[in-house]
């Protein structure tokens, strides 16, 4: 029939549990997958691959307290190179 210890254990496995996981210590939450950024704070995307300017805009202050998004002074992509650009030439667009 109904044995009370077994019913005991079970109810103080389910109570322990939720304690653990109520109270415990949880691991932090880390970034997906961060992106590759350069030294202006921007990423890859962001950069013209032949040229190596950026097309980002930055947020800075221009005068007497005012602010006001302006054109980033980078001139060439610094972060990483992506993996793939090692093992296979970017294919788009085609050269004639």
């Amino acid at each position: 029939m109904i044995d009370p210890l077994s019913l005991l254990i079970g109810a103080g496995l389910v109570g322990g549990g939720w304690v653990l996981g109520r109270f415990g210590s949880r691991p932090t939450k880390k970034a997906a997958q961060s992106n590759a950024l350069c030294g202006c704070g921007h990423d890859l995307a962001v950069h013209d691959r032949d040229a190596g300017q950026c097309h980002g805009e930055t947020f800075r202050k221009i005068g007497n307290g005012l602010k006001a998004w302006v054109p980033c002074n980078c001139r060439r992509y610094t972060g990483p190179i992506p993996l793939e650009e090692f093992f296979t030439p970017p294919t788009l667009p085609p050269t004639p």
